[in-house]
């Protein structure tokens, strides 16, 4: 016969309660003792389990020597710095330690570097930019590989997708290749289905089918002629990102 949890126990406790059977009978009955027949006679449902105290780690008394390497390596120039091969390497060398892995050390490194940066002034700074859009002014067009599944099988194909910035509506298609002239039909479908051009700038990458040559860091553009003529055509006041950004 399984062993019953121990919310099933106290339902067994308070049932023989209610039958009149005495706490002594009930204690032999369930092989409980009297704390566990009190408990079942103030509530039905059992108290939680206390919390484990954290189990101690073979690392803990090198935690701080690797906090004191973190702090130092906070002024260091960047190819000074440490690795965590190279703190590992310190710690056996240096302070003794044994039977600890490398795998240990370097779990713990991730875990205290970004605290320690964010201790000493350094971390990133939390802030929110709320974005605002006019509605019909922004988009972003975006025109990738995506896989999907045809009979069964998986396929890679080029999915562009045009979205606007306020409604965040967006218009998908997929082409079976990654053409210009793929790259040009999505637009007069995404267009036709919203029912014209956006008012103010639509985003783009640095597309093949659009941008010939970026010129350095900046967001000067040669664009591919026909890109340019069908821009025209259609209204697109375009804004390229930044490489990087």
């Amino acid at each position: 016969m399984p062993r019953m949890s121990k919310i099933e126990l106290f339902v067994a406790i308070r049932r023989d309660l209610a039958a009149g059977m005495s706490g002594r009978a009930i204690e032999e009955k369930h092989r409980v003792g009297r704390r566990t027949v009190s408990a079942a006679m103030a509530s039905a449902l059992p108290p939680p389990r206390k919390a484990m105290p954290p189990r101690g780690s073979k690392l803990d008394p090198f935690k701080p020597a690797i906090d004191d390497i973190l702090r130092a390596d906070l002024d260091a120039p960047r190819k000074q710095r440490h690795t965590v091969r190279r703190i590992y390497h310190r710690l056996l060398d240096e302070h003794g330690m044994a039977d600890v892995s490398y795998q240990v050390v370097r779990t713990y490194v991730a875990d205290r570097k970004p605290k320690i940066r964010a201790e000493s002034g350094r971390g990133p700074i939390k802030a929110f930019f709320p974005q605002t859009h006019r509605p019909g002014a922004e988009a972003e067009v975006d025109f990738g590989e995506v896989v999907i599944n045809l009979r069964g099988e998986p396929v890679t194909c080029m999915l562009f997708s045009f979205r606007m910035s306020f409604s965040g509506k967006a218009i998908h298609r997929i082409f079976a290749s990654g053409g210009q002239e793929a790259f040009f039909e999505g637009h007069v479908h995404a267009l036709k289905r919203l029912g014209g051009a956006p008012t103010g700038k639509v985003r783009y990458d640095n597309l093949r089918s659009a941008v010939a040559k970026v010129l350095g860091f900046s967001r000067q553009r040669i664009e591919t002629q026909r890109w340019t003529a069908f821009r025209s055509h259609y209204g697109l006041d375009v804004f390229y990102c930044q490489p990087g950004h």
